[in-house]
This record gives C-alpha cells, sequence and structure tokens, in this order.
C-alpha cells in the first residue's frame, strides 16, 4: 500500500508539477501595461500611411477589445506626456488627463515636460479626472504603494525611494545611461525619449522605455512567486495602427479637443492687416501656366485634406497646409484668410511683394531645406527631394 501510495505521489508529481504560489495557490502573472514620452501626441496627423501609428482612441480600443486576456494589468504612464505650455498644448495636456482617466490609468508621473506648466494648472486637472500622480518634485508624491492582484507594489519617481517587501517601479525620464546604474528596483520605466526595442536586465532590475508619441504600447508580463520576486518576464511591443479599432468615447474626447482648438482661433479673431503675401490669385496674373500646373498638384488641396480629417483649425496642421500660418499677414483662418489656403506659391519661393514692386527682384530658389520644414520624416517617410520635386515642377 506504501509503495502504491509514493507511486501515486511520484505520478502527479511529473504530470502536474508544483509552481511558485501566490496567495491563491497560484504562480502569479500580472502584465504592466505602460506608455511615456507622448509628448502632446493625442493622435497621429494621418499624412502617411506608413507613420499612421498611435493615438490614445485606439490604445483605448485595444485594452477595451483585449481586457480578458491582458488582465491582471497595471497601466501605467511614465510621464513626458505633455508637449509645450502654449494655448493649445495645455489643451492637449487636459484632453491627455482626461483621456487616461477613462481609461482607468492607474498612475502616471509627471516629468520635465509636466514641470514646465504652472502648478495650478495641474493640480486643478488632476483634482478634476482623479489621476493617481508621483513626481520627483516637492508639490507631488514622490510614491504611492498600493496593493493590486494581492500583490503589495511600490511604485516611485524618485530614484532613491525603493521599499524591501515590495514590487518596487521606478519612473523616469533620467537618462538610460543613467537608469542602468541605480539599483534596488524591479522595473524601471524610462520616459526620457530614448528607445530600448527589448528590455536591458541587470542585477535583478528590468528597464523598458515608453514608445515615442504613444505609437506602439508597451506590455511587460511579470512572473512572481509566493515572495513577491520576479521570477521570469516577457515582453512585447503592440503597434496601434488603423487596424485597431478605436474606443468611442475617447474618439468623443478627441472630437471636443479638436472644437476646443478652433475655438482658439475664434477667440482671438482680427481682421485682416496688410500683408506681404500676395496669394496665388495675384502670382496668376503673370505666371498663369505655372498656376495651371499647380492646381494638378497635391499643394493646391493641402487645406482640403485638413477639412476631410476634420483638422482645418488646428495650428499645428495648418502651418504645413497654408502660406504663412503664424506670421504677420499670414494664413489666419479660412473665415478671414481664404486666399492664403494651400501650399502655394509663396510658401516654397518666399513672400512676393518685393517681387510685386521689382520683377527684376528674384523669388527665392526652391532647396531641399525649404520642403523639409514641412515633409520630416515622422510626416513624409518616403520623402526624395529629387523625385518629389519632379512631381511639383513647373
Amino acid at each position: 500500500m506504501r509503495k502504491y501510495i509514493l507511486l501515486n505521489i511520484l505520478l502527479w508529481t511529473i504530470l502536474f508539477p508544483v509552481t511558485a504560489r501566490g496567495n491563491n495557490g497560484q504562480e502569479r502573472t500580472i502584465n504592466i501595461l505602460y506608455t511615456g514620452n507622448l509628448n502632446g501626441e493625442l493622435e497621429p496627423c494621418g499624412c502617411s500611411p506608413k507613420t499612421d501609428f498611435g493615438g490614445v482612441a485606439r490604445l483605448s480600443g485595444y485594452i477595451a477589445e483585449n481586457r480578458k486576456a491582458l488582465s491582471p494589468y497595471l497601466l501605467i504612464d511614465a510621464g513626458n506626456f505633455a508637449g509645450d505650455d502654449t494655448p493649445q498644448g495645455r489643451l492637449k495636456a487636459e484632453t491627455l488627463l482626461q483621456a487616461f482617466s477613462a481609461m482607468k490609468y492607474d498612475l502616471t508621473a509627471f516629468q520635465k515636460n509636466e514641470m514646465k506648466f504652472a502648478d495650478d494648472f495641474l493640480s486643478s486637472l488632476i483634482e478634476r479626472y482623479k489621476i493617481p500622480v508621483v513626481s520627483n518634485t516637492h508639490h507631488y508624491k514622490l510614491s504611492i504603494s498600493k496593493t493590486k492582484y494581492t500583490l503589495n507594489m511600490h511604485i516611485s519617481a524618485d530614484p532613491g525611494d525603493h521599499e524591501i517587501n515590495q514590487l518596487n517601479i521606478l519612473l523616469t525620464d533620467l537618462p538610460l545611461s543613467v537608469s542602468k546604474e541605480m539599483q534596488g528596483w524591479d522595473v524601471i520605466i524610462n520616459s526620457s525619449g530614448e528607445i530600448l526595442e527589448e528590455p536591458f536586465s541587470l542585477n535583478n532590475t528590468i528597464i523598458v522605455t515608453g514608445y515615442p508619441k504613444g505609437k506602439k504600447l508597451g506590455i511587460l508580463t511579470l512572473h512572481i512567486d509566493n515572495n513577491g520576486r520576479i521570477t521570469g518576464f516577457k515582453h512585447r511591443w503592440q503597434p496601434l495602427g488603423t487596424d485597431i479599432k478605436e474606443d468611442k468615447k475617447v474618439r468623443q474626447i478627441l472630437n471636443d479637443y479638436d472644437s476646443r482648438v478652433a475655438g482658439l482661433l475664434k477667440e482671438t479673431e482680427r481682421p485682416l492687416k496688410e500683408t506681404s503675401y500676395l496669394g496665388v490669385a495675384k502670382c496668376a496674373e503673370c505666371h498663369q501656366p505655372f498656376i495651371d500646373i499647380w492646381k494638378k498638384t497635391g499643394h493646391a488641396k493641402a487645406f482640403l485634406s485638413l477639412e476631410k480629417a476634420g483638422k482645418s483649425s488646428d495650428p499645428e496642421c495648418l502651418k504645413c497646409h497654408t502660406v504663412g500660418f503664424g506670421e504677420e499677414g499670414g494664413f489666419y483662418s479660412i473665415a478671414t484668410t481664404p486666399g492664403l489656403a494651400n501650399v502655394q506659391c509663396e510658401v516654397c519661393h518666399g513672400t512676393g511683394r518685393d517681387h510685386l514692386m521689382n520683377f527684376y527682384k528674384p523669388l527665392e530658389h526652391v532647396t531641399e531645406a525649404v520642403c523639409l520644414r514641412c515633409h520630416t520624416k515622422d510626416k513624409s517617410p518616403d520623402f526624395s527631394y529629387k523625385d518629389y520635386l519632379e512631381k511639383v515642377i513647373h
């Protein structure tokens, strides 16, 4: 009988090996879903299919669609989600925190980008959207300790603030070279803008980086034993492309943002002043053959593309789809300056008023540097000066 019992125990052990057990008798696995260094990017501009990745509506849609497979998970932003402190930048910061709240982020960090904004502005947003925040400044909590899925976690923005007997997670934007020297952390999520395609692991510390502008969601899977120690991990990037179904609730938040951005122009709308820009109609008086060629190019439909995308009042888009936006006498709005919509002659050749006063004064020669003002790697990844020039030459 004793031999029979021992044989059964042996067979059971072979068929059903004992794993590290948590409070529920099983090895615990948790996914850390993380972003960092969004840098004010609410959604991709859509100028090129090759760079059409990212956006908080897709991020929320992916998590909602895959919630069961991702659970249990912790959703964290490592900071530098905001952009510049401008009227539009403040709207972006608010919109991102509103989206974080809708997605039920467990926590975000305030790093260098967020510190550009006044404390009362940020504090009001925290209060409104109920987002837990850590920051390595005296204005906010350095760290938050929380228990989730029976796991004790200590999440901090201070490199010296780790705890014993907890899962220690550091959110920092210090250079990666500095992060790699830090001790006492289980996981470091870096938002400096540097990219680690694969996690860096040294001395029981796992370092990952947020993907710039949120084009990909980082998913770090941790296997944890009954003592709270990490026994193994996996990592993958989830691209947020056009195949991801958007979350309608977050899309509405972005639509509200677009309306508020349009309001920025209306609030300060002013009468059209004397301008150095002439507009394409004036150029056509002497250069009609050139204008006929221009009308067949994408430049002549640049503003229409913004209208189709619902971005015809977005300052960040207008500067590359109109003449002289942001400059004295340049395009302001389609209502006040319709003659300066689209990428016209003066965008590439310079202002034409001096040329009008003296026809012998030449216009600017179009160099590659002129094109690169708007045909950036992010917006126009296939740009080739020689090839693109052929499309508009006249």
